[in-house]
């Protein structure tokens, strides 16, 4: 398969800067490949008449870290920027160094006059960088009072609020980027989904590489996904087994959800098992999904392994169908736009 197969054309005003106040509020496309159905809802907060008693509703609960450092060469007080991208060790990241020609091992990098410092131990590829950090007291606090939001390229506006870019159950720290499906959900929203007898179910993956990093290759085969950490728990896995046992549905809140649970079912033979680790699944059409029956998920980017995921769902001419559809109807695209709920996958 060629990659520009996956292309469309967006105008640029339909790239949402900022997100809505009311996440709730943002518009929902609801989808079926199967029946051909694309139906319009005002609302974000209609996802509640798609979800049924005894459904589980799997979130990951990752917490963005304010991971974008901006700091000085202790050599030469050149300016550079670090994007934290996970935990190697210890106290030892990779990270996205710009510009990376100017880091190098063996080199130290100051941030917030001497209070977190960075030595570079090693050198890798596309910018990546190996640091270890030394400071004093809590790490995330030092991180909390100096680092930025790592917002995505394609988004030029600074929030006021940083916590818009954390979905309201976000709790474990480790992400480079946020999942942004799950930000159109309110405590008020879910309260409301549990109370109609849904299972809300959590999970974690910490978001990495991949986020920051387009298509390169030119046929879809040769690209290669970069790790990231996830992590279920036995009680999740026991919740999501009766559920499918009782003949419920699986509904992936998400790309990230999506790729943790194919890849433990793919690893337990189908099972929902308790398990952690690090995943480099990369899901395109000619997948046969086994984890999931539906999903929630938004508008992504072109070219982009995401929209591959989304098409081995759906078929890559329905999706595509779909996504012009939206630019047609003016849906606001990528993470700070509106969702699409696809009920269920092609039938192969």
């Amino acid at each position: 398969m060629e990659v520009s197969d996956f292309d469309y054309d967006l105008p640029k005003e339909l790239i949402a800067q900022t997100p809505l106040k009311n996440r709730a509020a943002s518009r929902l496309m609801v989808l079926n490949p199967n029946t051909g159905l694309m139906a319009h809802h005002h609302h974000f907060s209609d996802i509640i008449d798609y979800l049924n008693p005894g459904d589980c509703l799997v979130l990951n609960d990752t917490r963005v870290l304010p991971a974008r450092l901006i700091g000085y060469k202790e050599e030469t007080g050149a300016k550079i920027e670090l994007l934290l991208l996970k935990r190697t060790e210890g106290d030892s990241w990779e990270c996205l160094a710009k510009p990376a020609k100017r880091v190098h091992a063996g080199e130290h990098i100051q941030f917030g006059d001497g209070r977190l410092e960075a030595t570079c131990s090693e050198e890798l590829d596309e910018g990546r960088r190996v640091v270890t950090f030394k400071y004093e007291g809590i790490f995330y606090e030092v991180l909390e009072a100096l680092g930025k939001m790592p917002l995505p390229p394609y988004i030029k506006k600074q929030l006021d609020d940083p916590d818009m870019y954390q979905t309201v159950y976000a709790k474990h720290n480790g992400s480079a980027a946020a999942p942004t499906a799950g930000l159109h959900f309110t405590r008020e929203l879910l309260k409301d989904i549990e109370k109609k007898g849904v299972h809300l179910v959590f999970l974690t993956l910490h978001v990495g590489l991949g986020t920051f990093r387009p298509v390169k290759a030119d046929k879809v085969e040769d690209h290669t996904m970069h790790s990231e950490f996830y992590q279920l728990s036995k009680e999740a896995a026991d919740t999501l087994t009766k559920a499918r046992a009782e003949g419920h549905r699986v509904i992936a809140c998400g790309t990230t959800v999506i790729r943790t649970l194919e890849t433990i079912t793919a690893k337990f033979d189908g099972a929902y098992r308790e398990a952690s680790g690090w995943t480099d699944i990369f899901i395109y059409p000619g997948f046969r999904y086994r984890a999931i029956d539906a999903m929630i998920t938004n508008f992504h980017l072109p070219k982009s392994t995401l929209i591959m995921l989304v098409a081995a769902f759906t078929g890559r001419d329905f999706i595509l169908k779909a996504y012009r559809e939206a630019v047609k109807e003016k849906y606001r695209f990528f993470s700070f736009g509106d969702a699409m709920f696809i009920e269920e996958g092609i039938k192969h």
